[in-house]
C-alpha cells in the first residue's frame, strides 16, 4: 500500500524552510550576479516570494540556456535564482518522504551516496557474479513524460497546493530540450501522443530529484519483479549483474517492455553484456576485479580544461585560485583509481 502525504503546504511555506533553502542555494553562488542581486535584500525577496506563493501569483521565470561539453554536448538550463531557492524548498520537503522509498543501490543525487559509492558497489558485484549487462536510457531528461511523472508524484503527494506548484515547475521545462528529444510511438499510442509535454531541464535541482522519483519505478521492477541479484543505478546509467548471459538478456528484454510503459527507451548501441572477468567502464573509471583505472577520455578532458585555465590566466589576468576547487575535486576523483603517476604529473603542471 502506498503511503500518501497531505497537509505539507504549511511546512513548505514556513519561513524556516524558505530561509534554509535560500542559504543552501547561495552556497558557492555568492558571486553569481543573479545570486548577488537577490542576496542584497534577501529577506525582502524571500518575503515577496512567500507572498506570491500564498496568493497564487507565483510564476516561474525564464531559463538561461547554455551548452557544455563534458564529455558530450549538453544543454544546461539555469533558472533564475529565486526559482532555484524555490526548488531547494520543494526538495527539502519531498526528499525525506521519497528517500525511504528508494532502493539502496540508487546512487545519483542522494545523501551519503554518489559516484564513488556507486563504483565501489559495482566492483563488489563484479567479484560476486560472472556477467554484467550495462545499459542506459536514450536521451533521458529530454524524453521524460510530464503526465507519467506527475501521476507517480500524485500517488504520494496529496497536498493540492503543493502539487499545483510542482505541476508549474514541471510544466516550465516543457520544450526546453525539444531539440534534443527523440519522440517515438509506443504501444497503444494515438496520433496525438507525440504532442505530449516532455522534458526536465538539466540544471534544476528538482529535475535531478524528479528523475530519481521516476526511475525508482524501474529500480523496484528490477529488484522485486525481475529479482536481479546485482544492480547499480547512477542517474540513467544502469548495470545488472547475474550468473549467466541468458538470464541477463531475458531481464533486459523485460526491462525494455517496462521502460516502454514509462515512454522511455534503452539505448541498443550502448548496451553491453560481458563477463565480469573483463573491464567495465562506469562513471569515468575502468573497473576490473583487480583494480580500477581512469578512462583516457577523462584525463584528456581535464587536461583540456587545465590548458584553458592557464591561457586565461596568462592572457586575461584570470585568477587561478577560482579553479582550485575544481582541480581538487578532480584529483579526489582520480584518487579512487590507480592514478599516482597521473596525479603527480598534474600537480607539477598546476604548480608551474
Amino acid at each position: 500500500m502506498v503511503k500518501s502525504y497531505a497537509g505539507l503546504w504549511p511546512t513548505f511555506i514556513s519561513w524556516e524552510n524558505m530561509q534554509a533553502a535560500y542559504r543552501k542555494c547561495r552556497r558557492r553562488k555568492r558571486y553569481d550576479p543573479d545570486a548577488a542581486a537577490f542576496d542584497y535584500a534577501w529577506e525582502s525577496n524571500l518575503l515577496n516570494l512567500l507572498r506570491e506563493l500564498e496568493d497564487g501569483g507565483y510564476r516561474p521565470g525564464p531559463y538561461r540556456n547554455f551548452f557544455i561539453v563534458d564529455p558530450k554536448r549538453r544543454k544546461i538550463s539555469a533558472a533564475p535564482f529565486r526559482d532555484r531557492v524555490l526548488h531547494h524548498a520543494v526538495v527539502r520537503i519531498l526528499e525525506p518522504i521519497f528517500e525511504s522509498k528508494f532502493i539502496y543501490d540508487s546512487y545519483a543525487c542522494r545523501r551519503r551516496k554518489g559516484t564513488h559509492r556507486a563504483v565501489d558497489r559495482a566492483q563488489q558485484y563484479m567479484h560476486r557474479y560472472d556477467y554484467y549487462l550495462k545499459t542506459d536510457i536514450v536521451r533521458f531528461f529530454p524524453n521524460v513524460d510530464h503526465e507519467i511523472l506527475l501521476r507517480i508524484l500524485r500517488r504520494t503527494i496529496r497536498d493540492e497546493r503543493l502539487m499545483a506548484l510542482i505541476e508549474q515547475i514541471v510544466a516550465s521545462g516543457a520544450g526546453v530540450l525539444a531539440d534534443e528529444a527523440t519522440p517515438r510511438y509506443f504501444p497503444g499510442d494515438d496520433l496525438f501522443s507525440l504532442l505530449r509535454p516532455t522534458g526536465l531541464p538539466i540544471g534544476n535541482l528538482t529535475s535531478q530529484f524528479f528523475a530519481n522519483v521516476l526511475l525508482d519505478q524501474v529500480d523496484h521492477f528490477v529488484k522485486e519483479v525481475l529479482r536481479v541479484p546485482g544492480y547499480v543505478r547512477y542517474a540513467d546509467d544502469m548495470v545488472l549483474f547475474g550468473p549467466d548471459k541468458e538470464s541477463l538478456w531475458n531481464w533486459f528484454a523485460e526491462l525494455q517492455k517496462f521502460m516502454a510503459g514509462q515512454r522511455l527507451t534503452l539505448h541498443p548501441k550502448k548496451t553491453q553484456l560481458r563477463p565480469c572477468s573483463r573491464q567495465l567502464k562506469f562513471l569515468g573509471l575502468i573497473l576490473s576485479r583487480s583494480g580500477r583505472r581512469l578512462q583516457q577520455s577523462s584525463i584528456r578532458r581535464f587536461n583540456a580544461r587545465l590548458r584553458t585555465w592557464r591561457w586565461l590566466k596568462a592572457n586575461r589576468g584570470f585568477d587561478g585560485s577560482l579553479v582550485g576547487a575544481s582541480i581538487k575535486a578532480w584529483l579526489a576523483h582520480a584518487r579512487r583509481a590507480n592514478s599516482v603517476g597521473v596525479r603527480r604529473a598534474i600537480w607539477r603542471r598546476v604548480r608551474m
